[in-house]
C-alpha cells in the first residue's frame, strides 16, 4: 500500500475541512480527487505531503507516519501544488540544480536535470528564465522540480489550471507516461481529465468523501440502471422483452430498435444475446451507454 489515510480531521476555525477522511491508495494507482471548491482537496493534499498538520488522524506513505517520519515521507512523494512556486528570476537549468541540491543527489545532479527536461520537453527553454516561460511550460518546470528526485507517488494539485486546450493535453499526456510508473494522485475540475488519466476517482463533498471507486462502476451505482440500445434484425414483440431478468423498462423509439433500462444487478447484454439466439434472432449492434463523469459528481456534491 503506498498511502493509508485513517480519520484525518482538520478544522480552521469553527469549520470542519476535513471530517474523518479515510481511503487507501495501492502502488501505481492514477487517483483523480474530486469535489466542489472549498471541498477540502488541496487541505488533504498539504496533509499527506507534510505541508500542514491534521487536527486528528494518521496518514503514513509507504510505511512512513506523517508525524514521526516526515523527512522520509517528503523523500516518496514529488508534490505540484496549485499555484506552482517558482523561483522566476533563475533559469530553468539553474533552478533544478537548486532542487536537486535540496534532495542531495550529488553525483546524480547532471543525468537527472537531463532526464527531467528531456521527460517535460524542455530542451529549448532550459536556459531560459522562468519568468520568461509560459505558463504552460512553467507547469512542466513544476513537474520537472516534482519528479527530479525519483519519488514513488507524485501528487498534483489542479495541474492544467489556466493552460489553453493544446497545453491541457500535452501535460495530461506527461501525466499518463509518469502514471505507468509511479503512484499519482491528482485534483482536478475537468472531468475529461479524470476519464482520460485515472484508474479511480474519490469525490470529496464538505469535507467527507462521498464517493470512491472506479470511473465505470461510479457511473453505474450513481444511475442505478445499465441503458443498452439494441438493434434486430427482424421485429421484436415487446412484451417479450419487458419478461426478460432484470428489465426495468423498454422502449421502442425507431423499427427494430430498443431502449432497454435494466438494474446493474447484473449485465444485462447477456440476456439479451440468449434471448436472441432461443428466438432466432439476429443481433446487428448493441451498446451501453455510460453516464457522464460531470453528472455523477453533480449528483453527488450537489447542495
Amino acid at each position: 500500500m503506498s498511502i493509508i489515510v485513517k480519520d484525518i480531521t482538520k478544522i480552521y476555525g469553527t469549520q470542519k475541512v476535513l471530517d474523518s477522511i479515510s481511503f487507501e491508495v495501492h502502488a501505481g494507482e492514477v487517483i483523480g480527487l474530486l469535489g466542489p471548491n472549498g471541498a477540502g482537496k488541496s487541505t488533504l493534499m498539504k496533509i499527506i505531503t507534510c505541508f500542514i498538520p491534521p487536527a486528528s488522524g494518521e496518514v503514513r506513505v509507504y510505511g512512513y507516519d506523517i508525524f514521526e517520519q516526515s523527512i522520509e515521507v517528503r523523500k516518496k512523494i514529488g508534490y505540484l501544488p496549485e499555484n506552482n512556486p517558482l523561483y522566476t528570476d533563475m533559469y530553468v537549468k539553474e533552478f533544478l540544480e537548486f532542487v536537486a541540491g535540496i534532495y542531495k543527489l550529488g553525483g546524480k545532479t547532471r543525468s537527472r536535470i537531463a532526464e527531467m527536461i528531456e521527460i517535460t520537453g524542455l530542451q529549448l527553454e532550459q536556459n531560459k528564465k522562468i519568468g520568461a516561460l509560459s505558463r504552460g511550460y512553467r507547469q512542466r518546470v513544476g513537474l520537472a522540480q516534482a519528479l527530479i528526485h525519483d519519488p514513488e507517488v507524485l501528487i498534483l494539485d489542479e495541474p492544467t489550471s489556466g493552460l489553453d486546450p493544446n497545453q491541457i493535453l500535452e501535460i495530461r499526456n506527461l501525466i499518463k507516461e509518469v502514471g505507468k510508473q509511479k503512484t499519482v494522485m491528482l485534483s482536478t475540475h475537468i472531468m475529461q481529465e479524470v476519464e482520460a488519466i485515472c484508474d479511480r476517482v474519490i469525490i470529496i463533498n464538505k469535507g467527507q468523501i462521498v464517493a470512491d471507486d472506479s470511473t465505470a462502476n461510479l457511473s453505474r451505482k450513481s444511475a442505478g440502471k445499465d441503458i443498452i440500445t439494441v438493434e434486430f434484425s427482424t421485429a421484436v414483440d415487446k412484451d417479450k422483452l419487458n419478461t426478460l431478468e432484470g428489465v426495468l423498462s423498454v422502449l421502442n423509439p425507431k423499427e427494430n430498435t430498443w431502449i432497454i433500462e435494466s438494474d446493474t444487478a447484473g449485465d444485462i447484454r447477456e440476456v439479451i444475446f440468449k434471448f436472441a439466439v432461443n428466438n432466432g434472432l439476429t443481433v446487428l449492434s448493441m451498446v451501453k451507454e455510460e453516464q457522464r463523469l460531470e453528472e455523477v459528481f453533480q449528483k453527488l456534491t450537489r447542495n
